[in-house]
């Protein structure tokens, strides 16, 4: 064996350098202590070792004083030990020492204690490659597999085939040996690593086993039926002729007992055929696994193989539907419900819709039990999802839409508003629906608790309360919510007999009452503080803490966006009634109640009664909608707006969110196959419609092996230079990054007359990032070069920073050392474009708790420039549509999302202004659930802020 041959790889264990013994003091223990101390002293020796300072003068102590202990544990380090030893000389030959240890080894397989005997074996399998180790040994491994007990029996299996796969002529008839073995066995775990070797090093022989024991595989042990299935997926990539029998078997194993064995039963039974009824088997299993599985994380990716059969297999599985939602009742996670409701709903089709929308209701009921795990967010996403529904199948939105209607009064907010959206979409796409809904709406006024929902009611009611009697109805239900009108007059009439009730007695000495508490000052001393509260303010807040009407509390709570709302509601109300009904004088009572309703928000905001005065964006829009109606005549371009303008500005809103789905349906229905394409033949064809579960293939994806290649620029510009040209070594390193990992490959020039002796880089990190392995030390000739690659572990979106330096000896054996330039880590390699719905970026950007705050400073002047600008730099998709987006505007705001490889999500909202003088002014907020990415994203911005160049 050579002495270039690749070493091993070991993990690197921390070694307190400050405590670290000598060679003789080593020496010393290992001769004249106990087997504690001797213990102690090997694990010293095996981690300095494995840290690169190998001690070869300890191997010959090592051998006299520890090999002849009959100490298990000493046994054990022993063999860890012989592992990592340097074995061969300077010059590639086996060291004279080493027939001593193979001499012990063979006396150790030959012991008469199983555990030794085993554990001995297990040693070989890691010393496969030292062919002038093995040979020796090789007629010992072979008695072994006749040992009678079973621990040495399995051990010896593998020992042979860890042996017969790096040089297969020690053993030359390892194949034969093995399936004697095998047929003679009868311990399950050595007739599982028989067949492993068998599957490895000899596939017909696999094979033939298979075809001899077919009908006793059901009954056989786990490991050994999943073994079993692996060489009969193997074997289907060639041409088999047991392909119909492997199919029958793999079916009947969909029944086993193990769930690991169903699982890769049911993978393999779709890369085996296509046939209908066998894609339904399998997906059975599926649904079977997901339901008696525990763990969480297995039924997920269960449920994403079930996805993937879905995709691929149409409405085979359409009958099936409703065993998948049984899963939302087994199992509580709400992961795993999302993931089986959006299987359920890409299953769903005009046939089932009826009955998933019946069962989707059933559990929103039991969502109203206190009990029910988790009930406010699973009753939103069964809100949700049965909007999906009803929107897409207008056959059910009708019997769904008044059920739905009762959680608007929901406490928990987000439900309530998710049965809002919904209302609103439905009452737009279907028109015969309309005056229902207006009526539930209108009837469910007083539930309501949210400003939001009173919100999207409000503008609901607004536009399509169409008829005379239900105006009226809105009119009469928004009396009750609002209480006496006007608002102020009314509660100062409170306050006043409030005041009256209290009497005017002893009035000059109970003016103000007096409160004492102690307080600790800042030295450390107490004082007494007094508080004075005069009774009026007493009795004011008292009257502002009296049961009212949940409109009328909204404002005055201060909630005045509803009060504007709710005056646009009354301006579109009195309009169409205008138009449609030709009684003046009730026309003009309308109007007045109205416009009287509009002033009292006006003037209660005003007063002391709120809790905070109206904003004067409310203020200002309740006024125009009170200049609206006082002026109705004389402007009748205002009513288009308040009637038309609005309704259509919805309906292109929903058009436009509806136009990708579209687009993807449509490509989906479109002939796949043109005219002059290839024609292809199943039959002549390897692979089945299932792309068949590759190991190889995922070990590939995995590092990196099947990506397509860089060119030559695109690597230069990854090159950062570590040293000056003038240092007296030039470094400059290659920074990869892939995935998870930064590969370093670091080019090292001795630019000296000198040899460089003992040199080491050495690297650190700052942020998320790990080291993996430190480089060893290298001796370097005059002006020649020396490539060192080092691999670093990154595990969050952070800006990280590499930095380091080189020592060495120079002449004279002085210690010479040179400071690296820092490498800095872009992040932009982690953060890739995603698309979430508006809902759920708004559920998010409340959620999280970082936001960096970027000012704009930019040469650019349009608007949407910068918007691309900022695009391009981040990684960030932009999620307003682009009709949102269109037009010329002087103001631009949108929002922008992106993720990471670790899945973190990254919020982003841009509002700018252009001025007068062409520039912009604005910011950029970023908001993330780490500290990390909202950081990085912001010095990124700022970075490629400095860099813009305004468009030619």
């Amino acid at each position: 064996m050579s002495a270039t041959t690749d070493s091993s790889c070991y993990t690197l264990v921390y070694e307190d350098s400050s405590e670290a013994p000598t060679t003789q003091e080593l020496r010393t223990a290992l001769q004249k202590g106990s087997d504690e101390v001797k213990l102690d002293t090997l694990r010293k020796i095996i981690i300095s070792t494995i840290n690169g300072n190998h001690q070869p003068q300890l191997l010959m102590p090592v051998i006299q004083y520890v090999m002849p202990s009959r100490n298990k544990q000493l046994k054990k380090l022993l063999h860890f030990y012989w592992e990592v030893c340097p074995k061969y000389d300077d010059n590639g030959k086996l060291k004279q020492e080493m027939i001593l240890v193979v001499n012990a080894i063979r006396n150790d397989l030959q012991h008469p204690n199983e555990y030794i005997r085993g554990s001995t074996l297990r040693f070989l399998q890691k010393i496969s490659k030292d062919q002038e180790l093995l040979e020796p040994l090789v007629p010992i491994c072979r008695s072994c597999l006749e040992h009678r007990h079973s621990y040495v029996r399995k051990n010896a299996v593998f020992a042979v085939y860890s042996i017969y796969r790096e040089f297969e002529h020690l053993i030359p008839d390892a194949p034969e040996l093995l399936q004697t073995f095998l047929a003679a066995e009868s311990d399950a775990t050595c007739k599982r690593n028989a067949f492993v070797f068998l599957a490895n090093c000899a596939m017909p022989k696999a094979v033939e086993y298979i075809v001899q024991v077919f009908d006793q595989i059901p009954a056989m042990d786990e490991l050994l039926q999943m073994s079993i299935i692996e060489v009969i997926r193997l074997d289907c990539k060639q041409e088999t002729a047991h392909k119909a029998r492997y199919i029958l078997l793999i079916s009947e194993l969909l029944n086993a007992t193990s769930h690991a064995v169903k699982y890769e039963a049911a993978s393999t039974l779709t890369s085996l055929t296509q046939n209908p009824a066998a894609v339904k088997a399998a997906a059975s299993c599926y649904i079977s696994l997901v339901q008696k599985e525990s763990d969480n994380n297995a039924k997920l990716i269960v449920l994403d193989r079930l996805d993937v059969l879905r995709s691929k297999h149409g409405h085979v599985l359409d009958s099936l539907i409703m065993d998948i939602l049984q899963i939302l009742s087994s199992s509580p996670d709400l992961e795993v419900r999302r993931k089986a409701i959006s299987v359920v709903l890409s299953l769903t089709s005009s046939r089932n819709v009826e009955e998933v929308v019946l069962f989707l209701k059933k559990q929103l009921q039991r969502t109203q039990d206190e009990q029910f795990e988790k009930a406010p967010e699973y009753r939103q996403l069964l809100i949700q999802s049965i909007h999906v529904c009803a929107v897409k199948f207008s056959e059910v939105a009708a019997s769904v839409v008044h059920a739905l209607m009762d959680f608007l009064g929901d406490s928990n907010n987000p439900s309530a508003l998710d049965v809002v959206s919904f209302v609103r979409e439905v009452v737009e796409k279907f028109p015969p629906l309309r005056p229902t809904i207006c009526e539930k709406l209108t009837e469910t006024l007083p539930e309501i608790k949210s400003g939001k929902v009173y919100r999207g009611v409000l503008w609901i009611l607004g536009e399509y309360a169409e008829g005379v009697p239900e105006i009226q109805d809105v009119f009469r239900q928004l009396r009750k919510v609002l209480g006496e009108i006007p608002i102020l007059a009314s509660e100062q009439r409170l306050l006043e007999e409030a005041s009256a009730d209290d009497g005017e007695e002893k009035k000059d000495d109970q003016v103000k009452t007096e409160s004492s508490k102690p307080k600790v000052l800042a030295d450390g001393t107490y004082a007494t503080e007094t508080a004075y509260t005069s009774i009026s303010s007493a009795r004011l807040e008292a009257v502002k803490a009296a049961s009212k009407p949940p409109l009328r509390a909204l404002i005055l709570g201060g909630d005045f966006y509803t009060g504007a709302v709710l005056a646009s509601a009354l301006t579109k109300l009195v309009l169409r009634y205008t138009e449609l009904s030709k009684e003046t004088r009730k026309c003009n009572a309308l109007k007045a109640e109205a416009m009287l309703i509009m002033a009292s928000v006006i003037r209660v905001g005003q007063s002391k009664f709120v809790t905070v005065p109206i904003d004067e964006d409310s203020s200002e829009r309740i006024m125009n909608c009170i200049q609206t109606l006082s002026e109705l005549e004389a402007q009748p371009a205002v009513h288009e707006i308040f009637l038309k303008d609005t309704k259509g500005a919805y309906s292109k809103m929903v058009a436009a969110q509806e136009a990708p789905e579209k687009r993807e349906s449509e490509k989906a229905k479109a002939a796949i196959v043109q005219v002059d394409d290839l024609l292809s033949f199943r039959q002549f064809s390897k692979k089945a419609v299932d792309d068949t579960l590759d190991d190889s293939e995922d070990v590939n994806r995995a590092t990196g092996a099947g990506e397509v290649t860089e060119d030559f620029l695109s690597n230069l510009s990854r090159i950062s230079q570590l040293t000056g040209f003038s240092d007296p070594i030039y470094a400059e390193a290659y920074v990869k990054v892939h995935g998870f990992d930064i590969l370093l490959d670091v080019l090292l020039v001795n630019q000296t007359a000198d040899t460089l002796q003992n040199l080491c880089l050495d690297f650190a990190t700052l942020g998320d990032l790990k080291l993996v392995e430190r480089p060893s030390v290298y001796t370097i000739a005059p002006h020649s070069f020396q490539s060192i690659k080092a691999t670093i572990k990154v595990s969050s979106t952070e800006t990280g920073v590499i930095f380091g330096s080189i020592l060495w000896e120079g002449p004279g054996l002085a210690e010479q050392c040179v400071i690296l330039n820092d490498i800095h880590i872009d992040i932009m390699d982690y953060i890739k474009p995603a698309y979430c719905t508006e809902q759920q970026f708004r559920s998010m950007w409340t959620e999280f708790e970082w936001e960096n705050r970027v000012n704009v400073t930019t040469t650019i002047s349009n608007p949407r420039d910068y918007l691309h600008h900022v695009m391009k730099a981040t990684n960030m998709s932009c999620l307003t549509p682009e009709g949102a987006l269109s037009g010329d505007c002087d103001f631009l705001s949108a929002n922008m999302y992106a993720k990471s490889l670790f899945g973190e999500d990254a919020l982003a909202n841009l509002s700018v202004e252009r001025t007068e003088d062409g520039t912009i002014t604005g910011h950029v907020r970023i908001r993330s659930k780490t500290q990390g990415i909202a950081l990085s994203l912001g010095d990124r911005i700022t970075m490629a802020q400095k860099d813009n160049k305004p468009p030619v």
